[in-house]
């Protein structure tokens, strides 16, 4: 008989004081293992995409750096099930926790009234909490075959799916033989010709200009027309740098929902490095990009017809 996990024994919510660098630090292992997590979503050989993780109780998907986190620990555990939720969620359907099994972590704000210049304001913090995935229930009986449901639907009808997508935003796409960009004083991003990209290990070529083109679409959120974020203004650029990343994540969450795989950089050391130093550099870079991108790819589900 499996041993499950008692309410007593449950792992509380992670204590350490510092969250913004817990998650950081999370991120920054996958990087310093070779794995970039916002890119690597998918499993085995490239044939199964990891869905944005979603809570099994609520039906809601996470959001922001949840996301980040929660494909963390499906990477480094092979999980192939993207339901989680809290003990006492899975509880309430009477379903138990495997002894030894250890939860992942998720965080969230909340707010504190405070005293500020003599005016009592809610000030935002961060909590975090704990959730387990349906792979860790004493219940779960692994498939011998899992459904490769990234060929339930084919190549062609997602891509259609994303053309008509991003048709939807109206924006102002120009293709040139140029380096993919996002103009903000024209508002208009510039693509290279699709044959400029070449099939990879883990993507196709077609693959490989819609995921570039799902980038420069984030970028495109943050115009002031639209998003208003300081997108900085040179390579180097703390702004720059917190802007590239909003965009790296919300190209991935877009390439999830999609279900195609999101393409690689050329030079895989030397783009983790970056990423390495700019989150090394500033513990906050990773929560609050997480965030931007998310609501980023909310305000391009509401140019969609209802």
């Amino acid at each position: 008989m499996t041993q499950v996990l008692t309410q007593q024994e449950q792992p509380k919510a992670f204590k350490r004081r510092d969250l913004h660098q817990q998650v950081t630090d999370t991120i920054i292992g996958q990087l310093e293992a070779g794995v970039v997590p916002w890119k690597q979503c998918w499993q085995g050989n490239k044939t199964r995409l990891f869905d944005i993780p979603a809570n099994f109780s609520t039906g809601k998907k996470y959001r922001g750096i949840n996301i980040v986190l929660l494909w963390c620990s499906m990477l480094e555990k092979q999980y192939p099930s993207n339901e989680w939720g809290s003990f006492k969620q899975w509880q309430s359907k009477k379903e138990g926790i495997r002894k030894g099994e250890k939860g992942s972590l998720i965080v969230y704000y909340d707010t504190i009234d405070k005293e500020v210049d003599g005016e009592i304001k809610k000030i935002p913090f961060l909590k975090s909490s704990v959730v387990f995935n349906r792979c860790q229930l004493a219940s779960y009986v692994p498939e011998e075959q899992q459904p490769e449901n990234i060929n339930q639907i084919s190549l062609v009808e997602r891509l259609d799916r994303v053309e008509e997508f991003v048709a939807n935003t109206k924006a102002n796409i120009e293709h040139k033989d140029t380096n993919p960009c996002y103009i903000p004083s024209q508002d208009k991003i510039l693509m290279p010709f699709g044959h400029s990209f070449k099939d990879t290990e883990t993507a196709t070529a077609t693959e490989g200009y819609y995921s570039t083109l799902m980038h420069e679409l984030t970028h495109w959120t943050g115009s002031k027309s639209r998003m208003k974020r300081e997108g900085g203004k040179k390579f180097g650029d703390q702004n720059y740098a917190a802007e590239e990343l909003v965009a790296e994540l919300g190209a991935a969450f877009l390439c999830s929902e999609f279900k195609i795989n999101n393409v690689e950089k050329g030079d895989q050391a030397s783009y983790i490095a970056s990423w390495l130093k700019v989150l090394k550099d500033n513990k906050n870079y990773i929560v609050l990009a997480a965030s931007e991108a998310s609501k980023a790819v909310d305000y391009l589900q509401t140019l969609q017809p209802q």
